[in-house]
């Protein structure tokens, strides 16, 4: 569970002597809609013309992912976020591992789901998804319906101990961008991304569905994390992204336990997690308070859920260490 140790005020994302190019106004409110909406067209395209929707998911999302690493450099938020504290090698490998983990859980969530689907089709005699929807609506339900497990796992994981220790992981991260969207424990993404996939199966979901569903977060997350100056003004009320994500990552407890949607805001208003104050900017300075001796390797952080009371112990020890270096400089 995150620290209940306040930190210092917040500041600004411009700092002293580091200040970052200002990037227009049209490129902070139009590159995420401009994208993102360019992902679906391109996505439906290929569909449209005969590929398969796990591949024609894919050239967009690697192009996004491009995009979003080239602006970094461009228009970065925080110009510190840009030095490599060690973590690239270490992200790209929890990258990696996330993305086989979704292509090994994704077949038997999909033939658990259809069985129920048949099932509960069976019993009530019709089909429980909307396919007569237009595609922009069905995209939206998908979204919302999918995101509700999710929402609830991630909110979970910040106030159940016994959760917190695989989620710990994404929060380690001491910046914010890119790649860290995949920074994640196995166990921690396989409690996510289950039940999500195994409810829309269940409703009768399909394949194109499920592609847009999976093609759609993925994007989302390399834009929640983006080390990019962004803003979404009202989309912000339906997506999740980096305005209001930057406030999880907080080392203060009460800003990190808000926002714990994925792809979409709307369950966090809804159940009352939202958190976008508009007198101050998020915090440059990130992580877990309350571990310090928190592994940074990536064999470390796999390891960690198995070995949480040394982590715990060490952490404390040196707490105990920078406070008596403290008074005694005092």
């Amino acid at each position: 569970m995150l620290s209940n140790e306040t930190t210092l005020t917040n500041e600004s994302h411009v700092t002293a002597g580091h200040t970052p190019t200002q990037a227009p106004l049209m490129f902070q409110w139009g590159i995420f809609p401009l994208v993102m909406g360019l992902s679906v067209l391109c996505s439906w395209w290929l569909m449209d013309g005969g590929t398969a929707p796990a591949v024609a998911i894919l050239g967009p999302q690697f192009a996004a992912f491009a995009i979003v690493a080239l602006f970094e450099h461009v228009y970065p938020y925080h110009v510190s976020w840009n030095k490599n504290r060690s973590d690239v090698s270490v992200d790209a490998r929890h990258a990696v591992g996330i993305g086989i983990l979704i292509a090994v859980i994704t077949p038997p969530m999909i033939a658990i789901g259809v069985a129920m689907g048949g099932w509960l089709s069976d019993r009530f005699g019709v089909g429980l998804w909307p396919t007569e929807w237009p595609l922009l609506a069905q995209i939206a339900l998908v979204l919302i319906v999918g995101e509700l497990p999710g929402y609830w796992v991630h909110r979970w994981e910040h106030e159940k101990q016994a959760l917190w220790r695989f989620h710990a992981v994404h929060h380690s991260a001491p910046r914010l961008y890119w790649l860290n969207a995949g920074r994640f424990h196995p166990i921690d993404s396989l409690l996510t991304f289950a039940p999500a996939y195994l409810l829309l199966v269940i409703l009768g979901c399909g394949e194109e569905m499920l592609a847009y569903f999976g093609m759609i977060a993925a994007i989302h997350g390399i834009f929640q994390h983006a080390n990019v100056q962004l803003r979404l003004g009202p989309l912000n009320w339906f997506f999740s992204m980096a305005e209001l994500h930057r406030w999880h990552h907080s080392k203060t407890i009460y800003e990190a336990n808000h926002n714990y949607g994925q792809t979409i805001s709307i369950w966090d208003w809804v159940f009352g997690t939202r958190f976008l104050p508009s007198d101050r900017s998020p915090p440059e300075e990130i992580g877990i308070a309350d571990l310090p001796a928190f592994p940074m390797t990536w064999w470390g952080q796999i390891l960690s859920p198995f070995r949480w009371q040394q982590i715990k112990a060490a952490s404390m020890a040196h707490s105990a260490d920078s406070k008596s270096a403290d008074a005694a400089t005092d």
